[in-house]
């Protein structure tokens, strides 16, 4: 299907924008973004919006938590060839300024709406690419990502109750992502995976500064081995200051694997020690509502129908729900310390099954 996109010369393949080179059934290309109240540390909500070209389906998301409740909005829909509208029903984001300004509206739905703009708060950084492997042949993540810190403002409205959200305290992160990971319905298994996995521990930490940003993402195997390491310091200026390969010490709740501060140490361009410490805040849980890691309420990229919305609540702490929390990735808001500067930002963080650096020794919660 020709689009508007197909004017302008962009392309990289000999076929249509909206048709991907790869046939892959996984292929994705979409956006997250995270707004945080840093003066109370008590509100938090993530969105995204996705295209799946194979699927055939486009969707979005709100998720917002309050106290022990998170609420989120689902919306799905086919897709459509006008890439450059992007909206799916009542939620759409529209680029004001390309790599700066995004405003993203939900027309109130179910009780839930919002019209926020995102600005920049430095250029974007460029991540290093992703890339997972079932039994070390087939890719089941490659994905090319770019993340940037920023403000928000704009009004949130919950159930009547309307937010202003004032950029001097709201704060948060974005990434785009796009390549192939798990989408839509499951898959056949297969031959199961050789040997077993038995663990994995995942770290995601962007934060900003008053003179600097940090962008720390790290990727464990059971056994400590580093599949992936990204630690970058960009400097309000323009500088991007590479951070080394950061050692990480996470302090958990007793008895869970919920991270209560942790403390990454990387090493600056001139070798000297750079320290982050963060403690976490309140946080969303990604796969209750989000549709990430396999929650089993929204997967990114099924189809539900045409012209698909629905709202869901949770109870964090109902047992159905709190049982799984622990096996996903979560988004804390942390508020940091580093070179003497308070920061804020994204503490996103999962592991579960045995990490034999952190001494979780299989799928419960002990540890050595």
């Amino acid at each position: 299907m020709i689009g508007p996109l197909d004017e302008y010369p962009i392309h990289q393949a000999p076929l249509p924008v909206t048709r991907v080179a790869s046939s892959d059934r996984n292929f994705y290309d979409r956006c997250y973004f995270n707004a945080m109240d840093t003066a109370s540390g008590e509100h938090m909500l993530v969105t995204g919006l996705g295209y799946y070209p194979n699927l055939g389906v486009k969707d979005a998301y709100v998720v917002v938590r309050r106290g022990d409740t998170q609420t989120a909005v689902h919306l799905s829909d086919e897709i459509d060839g006008n890439r450059l509208d992007q909206r799916v029903g009542a939620y759409r984001l529209e680029v004001v300024e390309p790599l700066q300004k995004i405003r993203l509206v939900l027309e109130e739905t179910d009780g839930i709406g919002m019209d926020l703009t995102w600005e920049g708060s430095g250029p974007v950084v460029q991540e290093l690419p992703h890339l997972m492997l079932a039994s070390d042949v087939r890719p089941t993540l490659d994905a090319q990502r770019f993340a940037q810190l920023g403000s928000w403002s704009g009004t949130l409205l919950v159930d009547g109750e309307e937010t202003e959200v004032d950029p001097a305290s709201w704060m948060g992160s974005r990434d785009r992502s796009w390549g192939i990971r798990p989408v839509g319905e499951a898959e056949p298994a297969g031959r199961p995976q050789d040997p077993p996995m038995e663990g994995f521990w995942w770290l995601y930490v962007p934060l900003r500064f008053d003179d600097f940003s940090v962008v720390v993402i790290i990727q464990e195997r059971h056994d400590g081995f580093r599949t992936l390491n990204d630690a970058t310091r960009i400097w309000n200026d323009g500088r991007v200051e590479q951070l080394g390969w950061p050692q990480v010490e996470i302090d958990y709740l007793p008895g869970t694997r919920h991270p209560t501060r942790a403390r990454i140490t990387g090493t600056g361009a001139e070798g000297k020690p750079v320290v982050i410490e963060v403690e976490t805040r309140t946080n969303v849980v990604l796969h209750v509502g989000g549709g990430y890691g396999g929650d089993p309420d929204w997967t990114h990229g099924q189809w539900k129908g045409p012209a698909f919305t629905e709202r869901v609540t949770y109870d964090l702490n109902a047992p159905d729900v709190a049982g799984r929390v622990p096996f996903g990735v979560i988004d804390h808001c942390g508020r940091a310390t580093c070179d003497g500067q308070v920061g804020h930002g994204l503490f996103e963080h999962g592991t579960f099954g045995r990490h034999d650096p952190t001494g979780f020794v299989d799928w419960s919660n002990e540890r050595r």
